[in-house]
């Protein structure tokens, strides 16, 4: 993922600041963008930008070589829950 591309998903996730989205549970959560972390309405913990990169990073590379991100555990990262969702939102994570 480009510098430019990096900036233009947080970009984005800023723009969806308080946005429904569902876990893959069903679980319902909003989150906020504050300096360079993510605050999820269901967590105390934050999710840094960094993590959120490596993770868009990750799911970009595995669709690359064919292989589908069809849960957050594929993400590898703390969150992965929270973001799994938003990422297909945006068009991050492709449907098969």
């Amino acid at each position: 993922m480009e510098k430019y591309s990096e900036e233009k998903l947080w970009e984005t996730l800023e723009k969806l600041q308080g946005t429904d989205f569902y876990t893959a549970k069903g679980l319902q959560y909003q989150y906020t963008i504050k300096g360079g972390e993510m605050f999820v309405s269901r967590r105390e913990k934050t999710i840094t930008k960094a993590t959120i990169i490596l993770a868009a990073k990750k799911a970009v590379a595995m669709q690359l070589e064919g292989k589908a991100v069809d849960g957050p555990k594929k993400l590898g990262v703390y969150g992965a829950s929270y973001l799994w969702p938003v990422f297909k939102e945006i068009g991050v994570i492709k449907e098969p």
